[in-house]
């Protein structure tokens, strides 16, 4: 797919969002090397990615006529599927976006932004005819444009939202990078019951424990509602990561089995979560612990 469009409409936006996806991209390529690359076989037996070129006026050597041409000689190619998609964008619009980013037009290095606006759409014009796909951006943000390519060419099989539901230890801070933090110090400590403490959430016992809290149920169950809510529209937003950690004093007993049950409810949802803790082998301690809970 040939991508084109005025400056400031989102063509970079758009190559990011086509490689997220699991699309080659090349941004710029010069329209000389354009047949050449298409016609490069895949680095192994596996079915060809498919390949994204952007390009615009500041491209090397670029001319309208000259890309129509290759458009045209890529489409009689065997085994070839290719379009054009055109990003537009009403003037005044691109105009406050240069204005707002304090960058210049690229032909506009000693005239006002408007000026070079105007010269663009009139060299684009031949392709913004001949484009199979148009979007106006004048109206959509960044992540909206985003998320209207991730609508249009997602393919089957594209590796969505990367779920990890963790397990740690407040006394040995909190996880770099986490998006949720469930704190679950509210639920009573397996730590000072002598028998269970050489053990860990994933035994039974201290699952039973656990979860005969009073408060366990309704807590736990409105965090996995929580959750099921949330994760759909992190996914849908193109978020690539999602981690959700839940923390406990030590990190060995009542994070570990909350993390191990929010994990089993969101497989059961549909969604491929991976579970991890971090503090499952570190030693217990006293001192860490705090005072004993009302048990």
């Amino acid at each position: 797919m040939l991508i084109t469009g005025m400056a400031g409409a989102g063509v970079t936006t758009v190559l990011k969002t086509l490689e997220d996806l699991g699309w080659e991209t090349v941004d710029s390529v010069p329209l000389s090397l354009l047949t050449r690359v298409v016609a490069l076989p895949p680095d192994s037996g596996e079915t060809p990615r498919p390949l994204a070129f952007g390009f615009g006026t500041r491209t090397r050597n670029f001319d309208p006529a000259a890309v129509l041409r290759r458009f045209e000689q890529l489409r009689e190619e065997p085994g070839v599927e290719v379009g054009m998609l055109f990003l537009d964008c009403s003037e005044g619009e691109l105009a406050r976006r240069f204005a707002e980013t304090r960058r210049r037009h690229p032909l506009a290095d000693d005239r006002p932004a408007a000026d070079g606006i105007a010269l663009e759409r009139r060299l684009l014009e031949p392709l913004r005819a001949r484009a199979n796909r148009l979007i106006d951006t004048t109206r959509l943000t960044s992540n909206q444009l985003a998320q209207e390519i991730r609508r249009t060419f997602r393919r089957d099989g594209t590796v969505g939202t990367t779920l990890t539901v963790e397990s740690f230890g407040f006394a040995r801070g909190v996880p770099a990078g986490v998006d949720l933090v469930f704190d679950m110090r509210f639920l009573r400590n397996p730590h000072w019951v002598p028998e269970l403490r050489p053990r860990t959430g994933l035994d039974p016992e201290v699952a039973a424990y656990v979860a005969a809290d009073p408060a366990y149920d309704e807590a736990v169950g409105r965090i996995e509602e929580l959750l099921l809510l949330l994760v759909p529209r992190y996914h849908a937003e193109g978020k690539p990561y999602v981690t959700v950690a839940f923390g406990c004093t030590g990190g060995k007993h009542r994070s570990v089995h909350v993390a191990e049950r929010v994990g089993r409810r969101l497989r059961e949802a549909g969604f491929c979560p991976t579970i991890t803790h971090r503090d499952l082998a570190a030693a217990p301690q006293d001192a860490l612990e705090g005072r004993p809970s009302r048990q």
